[in-house]
This record gives structure tokens, sequence and C-alpha cells, in this order.
């Protein structure tokens, strides 16, 4: 919902409000990372935050993923929020090692004594035109790493609910960043936000009965440019925009897919193995009987990320998006 005083803003700069605004609201936030205090960030997020909280809440820290998530997992222990910003996706997996062993299982270690408010800030997925290292879509390892929350939003107003969610939770949460949106604006009025949602909820950007889309983060415009492709051919593509990989909105999911009959699941991450291989099981075991036709995925091809000059070919487009659906429409029809 926005407001009189609601005027364009972009995701990133939502980011930047949310980081704000819990740094304010708790001492105990700390923002820390590469290049994220007085450069304010490569993508300029943490803007401002050092010169407003000074450096020993907005940190600087030497390039190594391992030493910063280390560090962080030691401030969650004593009481502290951190939230530590990954530079890029692909720049994170020397710090995997602290996050599988023990950001994820710190809660669990230690039967629940010992929470781990920890949120890490990954910018995430292609369309930049990055190379390689630079355009990984990195969610399916901790999608499979249990005890994180893994969430991604596609609007300026989720990009600061769904943070400002994260950085309170007592559990680990990664936050990743569509970095092809950052830039994207929508009306929003930093002084009169939405409320926040609780992480684990999904909501259909769009309305549709032939077939559900199934999406987040970069893919959901997509998405919403391919429902409205769409109509020209007769189809009313709903768009669910998923928002929290982990936990899982089941509930939004299957009401949609048990109202179309159909679903399509559209990621930039790899086929095999992929997100999109959870979320097409998961949908297949509850709304079996439902379905009209099975279950399919739209995603990136199963390559290492291409260079700046192929990424076109590689990501989901509208015109896959279309294909699908229309293999969709015949496999309902031939039945």
């Amino acid at each position: 919902m926005t407001t009189l005083a609601a005027k364009p803003a972009t995701l990133a700069s939502a980011l930047r409000r949310a980081l704000r605004d819990s740094m304010a609201a708790d001492p105990g936030v700390h923002v820390m990372g590469e290049d994220v205090g007085k450069l304010g960030g490569v993508f300029r997020v943490t803007d401002g935050l050092a010169e407003e909280f000074g450096e020993h809440r907005c940190t600087d820290t030497p390039l190594a993923e391992a030493g910063i998530l280390g560090t962080a997992v030691g401030m969650a222990m004593y009481g502290l929020r951190p939230v530590v910003e990954m530079q890029f996706d692909a720049f994170a997996y020397p710090a995997f090692e602290q996050l599988v062993s023990h950001v994820a299982r710190m809660r669990n270690r230690t039967r629940g004594r010992l929470p781990m408010p920890l949120t890490i800030r990954v910018p995430y997925g292609g369309g930049i035109g990055g190379v390689e290292h630079h355009s990984d879509s990195s969610e399916a390892y901790y999608m499979a790493t249990p005890g994180l929350h893994v969430v991604t939003p596609a609007t300026v107003a989720d990009a600061y609910g769904l943070l400002r969610a994260a950085v309170v939770s007592d559990d680990p949460v990664v936050f990743l960043e569509p970095k092809r949106l950052y830039w994207s604006k929508e009306p929003w009025d930093p002084e009169a936000p939405a409320a926040v949602e609780p992480v684990g909820r999904a909501v259909v950007r769009r309305p549709g009965r032939s077939v559900t889309l199934l999406t987040y983060g970069p893919s959901v415009p997509v998405c919403l440019e391919a429902a409205e492709a769409a109509v020209a051919e007769g189809w009313e593509l709903e768009v669910v925009d998923l928002r929290s990989l982990v936990p899982f909105d089941d509930e939004t999911v299957c009401a949609s897919v048990r109202r179309t009959g159909r679903a399509l699941v559209v990621h930039e991450a790899g086929s095999f193995a992929g997100p999109g291989a959870e979320i097409a099981a998961r949908v297949t075991e509850r709304c079996f009987h439902r379905l009209e036709a099975p279950v399919l995925r739209v995603a990136g091809f199963d390559v290492p990320y291409p260079p700046p000059m192929l990424e076109r070919h590689h990501l989901p487009g509208v015109d896959r998006i279309l294909d699908a659906v229309g293999r969709l429409q015949w496999e309902a029809e031939s039945r």
C-alpha cells in the first residue's frame, strides 16, 4: 500500500533504509563486510551507515570471507546481531565451511541455548553483464543446509520488510539480493513502510487461472512480463512470488496450483538438482490429483555461468516461459 508521500525508490535504497532502521532500533546490530564502510559497498547499499553509526558498527573487513563469517558467529554467540555482506555470490564460497559447520548448527548443537541471530547478505544472480564469480545463483546450496532460513525479495517493499524481519530473527538468515533488481524503482514511502511480514510467506503477484508460475527474486519481473504477453494467447497466468525458499509456503503455493491445475517453476539457477526440483517434488506430492500436466521447469542451463555476451541465452526469458506454458496446455488438452 502506497501513501501520498510515496516516491520512486530503488530496491537498493530500501535495503539501506532497512539496515539503518535496524541499527537505530538495536545497538546490537553490526554491519560488516568488504568495503561496506567508507565506500558504502560495491552496490552502495551500506552508503552512509559508517558516518551515522561509526566504523565500530559498520566495519570494513579484510578480504577473507571465512574470517568475516567466523567473526560474526562469535558476535552472535555473545548476543550481538551481525549483518554480514558477501560482496558477490561466488565470493561467499570460501565461507561455506563456517556456514555449514557452525552457523547452521549452533542453535541445534546447544539445544537452543545459543541462538544464532545472524543475517548473511548475498548479492546474487545474473543480468548485469558480470564475469565469472559475479553472477552465480547459489540458492540450492543454502536450501540444502538444515538450520538456515533463505529469503529473497523481488520488490522494493519486500526488500525493506524481509530484511528487517531477517535482522530480528534468532535463526540465521541467508538474505539473497537480486543484483539485477538493485536499481528497479517503485513508489515507496520510507517513512511509512508496509508492515513487516514474517519470513515464510509467499504472495500472489498476479492472479490467473490457466497456469501457476512459481518464481522468486530476479525472475519475478520476467514472469510478470510473460504473463502480460500470454494474454494475447488467451492464457491467464498466475504469478506466485515465493519470497521465502526456507521455510517454504506450501499453503499458498498449493492453493494456487490446485486452482490452475498446472505449474511451472522459473529460476536462474541450473535445472539439475536446483531449487525447482524440490519445488516440483513438493507440488507433485501435495497436488497430484489436481494436476492436469506434469510440473515443468524453466531455468538456467546446467553450465558454469557464461560470459556476458551469452547470458541473455542462459537466463530464463519470456519466450522460454511461454514455450513451456504452451507445452503444459498441450499436455492437459491431449489427455
